[in-house]
């Protein structure tokens, strides 16, 4: 297993309702874009390099990630629930659970992307672990300090024990997330109606079905499943549907050069002409003038 290096993790170490299965990518354009098999680790300040949409859109990955935000605080919205982060939060998000966050000129911290081929235990669910004591904080540096050190190392066997650190940041999580659920309340049904709509939006986003088919399939109406989604997150259903497919859309633009009618087709959009004024009335460019200047 090769493994990438990134700048020391010391640089940022101080500081302050059921699932729905992603569908398929069956298409060429969307395979284009699937992320590299190998773990890496990547300062979060330099996740929004070549645009701060690349954070801050709805978005989901094919691979696990662990964020850990040593300094600063913000905003981020987790399968459709949007809460605040702030100093010492972990944020591990699954494979496939659709995502966006604010990044502040204060934020620090680091992303740990565990691959699309790690086999590492790790939880099936979004978990938000607000760590306020000093030993599951230093705990936790050590750990990606030591994973990182690794990756680094020419030594005999340093593939292996990155991975032998992995494991240990696996068995770190769930004994985290096991604190974090004996001290959490009943989940307010908007919430786990919002994370449902956005299980099932990432699934179909690039269908072309509108948010009263995906209320319909959720067994509510559209108004109500807006109003949960308003409650959750601070934005109607609609707004987290046109986010997700803009933000694919920009992604592709910058990413490959399919033609923009080919875009369009793949996200689901009827004709170019509408997906051409639809992304022109969101980022004030047409699509040909973002990709020119991506």
């Amino acid at each position: 297993m090769k493994l990438f290096s990134a700048t020391p993790l010391s640089q940022f170490a101080s500081g302050g309702a059921g699932p729905v299965s992603a569908e398929p990518a069956g298409r060429r354009i969307i395979s284009l874009l699937e992320p590299p098999s190998q773990i890496r680790i990547v300062p979060i300040q330099r996740l929004a390099a070549g645009g701060r949409w690349r954070i801050e859109a709805m978005r989901a990955l094919s691979e696990p990630v662990l964020m850990w935000f040593t300094r600063g605080q913000g905003r981020i919205t987790l399968g459709g629930v949007t809460r605040g982060y702030g100093t010492h939060n972990a944020v591990f998000i699954p494979a496939g659970v659709m995502h966006g966050f604010e990044l502040g000129a204060q934020t620090a911290g680091i992303a740990l992307y565990f691959g699309s081929g790690c086999d590492v235990t790790l939880p099936h669910s979004i978990q938000h672990l607000r760590i306020r004591e000093s030993g599951p904080q230093t705990e936790l540096s050590a750990i990606l300090e030591n994973i990182q050190r690794e990756m680094e190392s020419k030594r005999p066997g340093a593939d292996r024990a990155a991975r032998h650190h992995l494991g240990l940041l696996g068995v770190w999580l769930e004994r985290q997330a096991e604190i974090a659920a004996a001290d959490a309340k009943r989940i307010p049904a908007a919430r786990r109606l919002a994370a449902r709509y956005a299980a099932l939006l990432e699934r179909d986003f690039r269908t072309g079905l509108g948010v009263a088919d995906m209320a319909a399939e959720l067994g509510v109406t559209p108004t109500h499943l807006s109003r949960a989604c308003r409650e959750a997150c601070g934005h109607p259903a609609h707004a987290l549907l046109a986010d997700r497919r803009l933000y694919e859309a920009r992604r592709l633009l910058s990413e490959t050069r399919e033609p923009v009618k080919e875009i369009a087709s793949v996200l689901g959009f009827t004709s170019p002409a509408y997906f051409t004024r639809a992304f022109h009335a969101s980022t004030g460019k047409t699509p040909t003038a973002f990709r020119r200047g991506a």
